[in-house]
């Protein structure tokens, strides 16, 4: 499906691998002009490992949108980004060789994703992953693409799937704190402790030295007697 004519997509894509590898998947989003996630893809890698998932992502994204409308793509994977943007131009300059003299891994993946980026305008944007007050268009990307890894099954806004659920990853916001209610000197609300001394309640009774007694909020006394004070 192609893209329909816009100014500019906001689009992201993620990858998971439950292991590294392990039972992998890919998704990517797509945003509407209010950057709402309006269409997505997900799927399955069997065995793979966390950087296939990432690049992949990317192509099937850049695959799905129309290259004649700027992107935006946003990714938590420093990887996928640095591979197709800042490490790709010296790889082929060597002829896919690292600056170490090693082939490049995953290369298949990345001539793709060169050719796909080819004649584009492509701004890649890079945005933590599993924050509380994250970018939502990658935390939908990351939702989608874990359970595609561990469901190793297709979904998407075209197969009419639903949204994927909440990653166990990204750390819940925290409940604003209650504050405690003051405590005054009703019955059970104050510690009781033997007496070191004797002394007199505030009911006018005396207590003697090694006698329970309770704090009142007018000074110590019989515990029956917290009840008494105004």
């Amino acid at each position: 499906m192609i893209e329909p004519m816009r100014e500019r997509v906001v689009a992201a894509c993620d990858g998971a691998s439950k292991g590294n590898p392990g039972p992998a998947g890919w998704a990517w989003v797509v945003s509407d002009d209010t950057e709402t996630p309006a269409r997505w893809e997900a799927g399955a890698l069997g065995t793979a490992t966390n950087n296939v998932a990432e690049l992949t992502a990317l192509e099937r994204l850049l695959t799905a949108t129309d290259p004649d409308v700027p992107l935006e793509v946003r990714m938590d994977s420093q990887y996928a980004m640095k591979a197709v943007t800042t490490w790709l131009p010296g790889w082929k300059r060597n002829g896919w060789k690292t600056a170490a003299g090693k082939p490049v891994a995953n290369q298949e993946l990345v001539v793709r994703i060169d050719g796909l980026l080819d004649g584009r305008t492509v701004d890649f944007r890079y945005v933590p992953a599993h924050q509380v007050d994250g970018d939502p268009l990658n935390d939908f990307a990351d939702r989608a693409a874990s359970q595609a890894a561990v469901a190793q099954a297709a979904a998407g806004s075209a197969l009419g799937s639903p949204q994927p659920p909440p990653s166990p990853d990204t750390p819940k916001a925290s409940a604003p704190r209650r504050k405690a209610p003051r405590r005054t000197g009703g019955a059970g609300s104050a510690r009781t402790l033997k007496a070191k001394f004797p002394g007199r309640c505030l009911c006018g009774r005396a207590y003697a030295a090694g006698e329970t007694i309770a704090k009142n909020a007018k000074g110590w006394g019989h515990p029956e007697c917290r009840t008494a004070e105004a």
